[in-house]
Formats: C-alpha cells, structure tokens, sequence
C-alpha cells in the first residue's frame, strides 16, 4: 500500500533533493494566469494563452487526479564566487549563460525520474491508479502546486524559494488519483526584503510577486523570435541565454546548496568567449547546446545573442570578429544570416566603435 511518506522517500533515492503533496484542486493562486495574459504580461508566448484553461485546474489536466506530487531539484552549480577568490580570469566578452541550461536537458533528466518513479508506485500498489508527469513544458501551473505541498513559497521574483535549499530548484511532478497524505503550505519569508526587484536591470519585476515577461531578460534572450529593441541591448549585458540576476541577489541563496549531481555537470558553457563562439560553425554551435535545455533557441537567435554580448563587451578589438561567422567558411553559418543577426552584429559594431 502506497504512503506519502515512502513516496516522498523513494523520490529521494531517485536524485529529487524534495517532495511533498499537495491537494488536486483549484488552488487561488491559479486564478491570478487570465489577469496576467490580459496585461499583455506573456509577449510571444502565445502557448500560454492557448493553454490557459489546462492550467487553471490540474484536473484539466488529469480530470480524476485527487492529489499532487511535487518534486525539488537544485540545479546549482555554480563555481563563481570560488574562482573570483581564486583570481581566476576570463575572456573579455564571456556568455552568461542561465544556470538551469548548463547541464542536460532537464525536461528530459527529470521526465525519465517521474517515470521510474511512477513505476516504483505501481509496483507498491496492487490497485491500478491513474497518474500523469509533469515537468514544466507540461500544462499545469508547478509554482502554486509547489507552495501547497510544502516545497517552498512563491518569492517577490516568482521563483519558489526553500529555506534549506534556496530558489535554484526544477519542479516537477505527477498528478495521480490517490489520496495520500497532504502536506502544510509554505509560508512566505520574503518579509520586507526587495532586492531581487532593485537588481532587474530591465524592470521586469514591476511589484511584488508580479514579473512582467516582456522586459526579462530571460524572455528577451530565449523567447524573443525576431530583433531585440535597440534600448533593451545595453541590458542584456553579457546574458546569451537567460538571467539569474533576481536569485542571484536573493538572501535565501547565499548558503544555499551547490548540486553534486552528474546531470547539471556537462560540457563546460558559461563564461565561453562570445567572439569564440560566433566563429564556430552551425554545426559547431549545435554541438555546444545539443543535450541541453539551450536547444528551446534557434542557432539564429544564439547568435543575435551573441552578437550583443560581443557589442557589450567594450573590447573594440572584437569588432572584426563580428565578419567572420563560422570562421569565414562558405555556408558554414547560415544562422548568422537573418535579419536580426544582421541588425544585432551592425549595432554591437556601432557600439563597439563609439566606446572605443
């Protein structure tokens, strides 16, 4: 007979540092999506609007689901701090790349864990029970499910927050018929602390609890098909895949853990030389995200990217970096060839140029 508790334990032993349940039911937090779709909050990701009314309810998702497991994994690893008290240099024009992005695709890593997990549950159980994973690209609203099992609260940067294990977390989870044992909700400990939203550097947090998708520099670096406006470029920085900023500065992360697991150890991506990577060839660059959540971006878009990385770097010895994609090679760097590659590369050489 399956119970929480060994749940809870057997998710554990699978790599998930947290567990817990929460009720299948139309929590309040849910009800907050439509106001927020309605403010024009989602920009392009029209997905969302297409699958507002799944995510309203998890059983939409899962009609006969009476429970909600929820799963915490921290993805940390970063080595930052450590190599600045080690003296340790870079490049002048370094990618900063989003840390849940640097190791193997999590929606795959994750899935395959639910999966043995759920298998697991059907061995304990002589009972057939329906159960359906979750794991972000999925329809179901992770966040408010992760609150009322227990897992952490929602902070002031909309990330859930663990006061043992910090906001660095992938949620994921299964919707299941089963009755077990609900777990408290989490309280929030933001109290009057707001960093995170004094630290966007686009303003993308415009109140509490509130982030605005169209000026995020996550949004902006992955979500954004075409060109980035010319006043959001200098912000991006050095960012060519994702932001980190508003848990970087978050109080909960300062001792929080850093990950041992092989999974989010994978080929080396942050703080590569931008210049570097935009003299690799399409091919090149495929190799360099393939198996990694980095994948959800096109070539194309990883190089306007990188482009403005380079624009942003100050180091105008770049600039002729900039005309020789794919090292020069004929048809090597198709991706290089769009629209708003082009107007990416022609901006960061006039920048590049005005601050040299």
């Amino acid at each position: 007979m399956l119970h929480a508790d060994g749940i809870k334990e057997q998710a554990r032993s699978l790599g998930f540092d947290v567990c817990g349940i929460a009720p299948a039911a139309a929590l309040p937090e849910l009800a907050h999506l439509p106001d927020w779709l309605a403010r024009g909050c989602a920009g392009e990701m029209i997905y969302l609007h297409k699958s507002a009314h799944v995510r309203a309810d998890i059983r939409k998702f899962l009609p006969s689901a009476r429970s909600v497991i929820v799963t915490g994994t921290v993805y940390n690893t970063d080595e930052g701090i450590r190599q600045k008290a080690e003296g340790k240099t870079g490049p002048s024009d370094p990618v900063q790349i989003a840390r849940y992005a640097r190791g193997r695709d999590y929606h795959v890593v994750l899935g395959e864990r639910l999966e043995v997990l759920v298998a697991w549950m059907r061995e304990q159980q002589s009972e057939p029970f329906d159960a359906a994973i979750f794991v972000d690209k999925h329809q179901v609203q992770e966040r408010p499910y992760a609150r009322h099992a227990g897992i952490g609260w929602i902070g002031k940067n909309t990330c859930v927050i663990n006061p043992e294990l910090g906001s660095f977390l992938f949620l994921a989870g299964i919707a299941t018929d089963l009755a077990l044992d609900i777990d408290a909700p989490s309280l929030d400990q933001c109290g009057a602390c707001t960093l995170c939203i004094d630290a966007c550097p686009t303003g993308a947090l415009v109140d509490a609890h509130v982030l605005d998708a169209t000026r995020c520099i996550s949004y902006l670096t992955i979500e954004t098909a075409g060109a980035i406006a010319p006043d959001e470029r200098p912000q991006i920085a050095n960012h060519a895949y994702g932001c980190d900023i508003c848990q970087d500065v978050c109080p909960w992360n300062l001792a929080g853990p850093r990950s041992e697991d092989p999974a989010w150890h994978a080929v080396p991506r942050n703080g590569v030389s931008a210049a570097a990577l935009w003299q690799q060839t399409d091919n090149e660059l495929h190799q360099f995200v393939a198996g990694s959540a980095m994948t959800h971006l096109t070539l194309s878009g990883f190089r306007r990217n990188l482009a403005m990385v380079i624009g942003n770097s100050g180091d105008g010895s770049l600039a002729a970096v900039l005309d020789r994609p794919g090292r020069g090679i004929r048809n090597a760097a198709h991706s290089a060839h769009t629209p708003a590659v082009e107007d990416a590369v022609a901006w960061a050489r006039g920048r590049l140029k005005t601050e040299g």
